[in-house]
């Protein structure tokens, strides 16, 4: 009877000592929990040639990539998709998949590339800060770091905690960028935000010897919620800064991973992934269209999808994919070419998207 009494004591101490870590373990997340400022203004580090100015009726080219923090080799699967991993499988893996998602970028010579989910200094990424890597591979061009989120150590999954996150968007231009402002997107305020985590997009300007300026909208929206309300604010929010920008007489053009599928109807009611649902094109304003829309209806549904679900390693035809990434332009941009580039998502799980693309009267 003593030993029972004894056991069940110890029970109760270690419980105890459990919940009372919880406890404190949760007070710690809302405590450090923080947003970064909206309305940010971001350093530009200028490297592009200062006296070159872009032009009417001149073809330009953008990429957009999503890297994945350099984790996502083809083999890997991602714990918040259902995968096993929360990190990269180790530090010179990182190192190797940056670099070679960069040089990728940099072989595609884009006068724009837009490149998201680059960790600075990150658990999952062994700290290891990808922007100066992919800053090596446009050694030449003006670039912006706009930070999405800073977050509190994340003690998940037990066996490999995803530990602390510093990720952001970067963007390389070959032309000088004036200009540079953060914006903060609606996001959950729900348990679901230390998940989630925080969202932006960034507002780059850059002249045209016309008066007018080429504004570049890059972003990530969010992929783990499931909230309508999110999303919709989320896209209220963007497509009203871009028609401030189009009425103003500018360029705009906006890319980056939508996490919504591009390719679907949004009128199509298949149950789907929360990260996967149709764009709501019907909340485009007047004047804005997807460049893929530019396509016919065959071309677009030939594009390489440019995502893999992460939850288990990419095995072709068998691996869920969807098109997440690309670009919004304004009708005062004439969409050249469109290109979803098939790498069989050799350095993350996302493949570029590239356009070519010129600015009219």
């Amino acid at each position: 009877m003593k030993t029972a009494k004894k056991i069940f004591k110890i029970i109760g101490i270690i419980a105890g000592v459990v919940v009372a870590v919880l406890i404190v373990y949760i007070i710690y997340l809302y405590a450090s929990y923080h947003r970064i400022e909206d309305n940010l203004s971001l350093e530009v580090e200028s490297h592009a040639q200062a006296d070159v100015h872009l032009t009417t009726e001149k073809e330009y080219s953008a990429l957009t990539y999503n890297i994945g923090f350099g984790a996502y080799t083809p083999d890997f699967s991602f714990f918040m998709d259902g995968g096993r991993s929360s990190w990269a499988k180790s530090k010179d893996s990182v190192l190797e998949t940056v670099q070679g998602a960069g040089e990728l970028v940099r072989s595609y010579d884009p006068d724009f590339a837009l490149i998201e989910e680059v960790d600075l200094n990150s658990t999952r990424s062994y700290h290891v800060n990808e922007y100066d890597i992919l800053k090596d591979c446009f050694a030449d061009y003006d670039t912006v770091f706009a930070q999405n989120y800073d977050s509190a150590f994340l003690f998940y999954p037990f066996t490999q905690p995803h530990g602390k996150s510093r990720s952001g968007l970067a963007l390389f231009s070959r032309y000088p960028v004036t200009d540079s402002l953060r914006r903060s997107f609606p996001v959950s305020t729900s348990f679901s935000k230390f998940f989630d985590l925080d969202r932006c997009y960034s507002i780059s300007r850059i002249p045209v010897d016309n008066g007018k300026e080429f504004v570049i909208f890059e972003l990530h929206m969010s992929a783990y919620g499931n909230s309508d309300e999110i999303r919709e604010g989320q896209i209220r929010m963007l497509t009203e800064d871009m028609q401030k920008e189009y009425e103003a007489g500018n360029y705009v053009l906006c890319g980056g991973d939508f996490n919504h599928d591009l390719k679907a109807d949004e009128n199509d009611s298949a149950e789907r992934e929360s990260w996967a649902y149709p764009f709501p094109r019907s909340e485009l304003p007047e004047h804005f269209s997807f460049g893929m829309d530019q396509l016919s209806e065959q071309e677009k549904q030939d594009l390489w999808d440019s995502a893999r679900n992460a939850d288990m390693e990419y095995v072709p035809g068998e691996t869920y994919t969807v098109t997440l990434d690309g670009f919004i332009i304004s009708d005062n941009i004439e969409c050249v070419s469109y290109e979803d580039i098939n790498t069989g998502y050799t350095y993350s799980d996302h493949d570029p998207v590239y356009m070519k693309f010129k600015l009219t009267q």
